[in-house]
């Protein structure tokens, strides 16, 4: 079994067991691996603008708002723009801060038609530590993964 089959297959088995709606859950480092190994693969980062502005993006991701900034309404051009910017035949990865709007993208993706959507867990920045602050505890920053300021 290859590299890419055994990743998209435990990112399968992961979504069974937490009963996920989507193809599959992978971790930063995984979600990574599969964009680099599987042709035209996406990753959609669904952050805010001013998340790509102050905390730093990743390249070659494609950049869709899930809500906006600063009013934190939903981005009612989310569907249209991710048809746009990504064939419902590609495997597409969402990310977001920590998985949370990434979830409900990969969800609504999952609905029109985009059958391999994949939530990458711990987002970006990952969960809070115990002092209150991300970038330490998880994410793909912490994961030592590209991203640029």
């Amino acid at each position: 079994m290859g590299k890419l089959t055994e990743l998209l297959n435990n990112a399968r088995t992961r979504a069974r067991e937490l009963g996920l709606p989507y193809a599959g859950a992978l971790t930063p480092k995984e979600a990574h691996e599969v964009w680099n190994l599987a042709p035209g693969a996406k990753l959609v980062d669904v952050r805010t603008r001013a998340e790509w502005d102050w905390v730093g993006r990743i390249p070659g991701a494609e950049q869709i708002e899930w809500m906006s900034y600063p009013t934190n309404q939903p981005n009612a051009s989310f569907l249209a723009q991710l048809k746009h910017q990504v064939d419902p035949e590609a495997l597409v990865m969402f990310i977001c801060r920590s998985g949370a709007r990434s979830h409900n993208a990969a969800c609504l993706a999952n609905e029109a038609g985009y059958t391999e959507s994949y939530n990458v867990l711990e987002g970006f920045e990952g969960d809070k530590d115990a002092a209150g602050h991300r970038g330490t505890t998880g994410g793909w920053r912490h994961a030592g993964l590209p991203w640029q300021s």
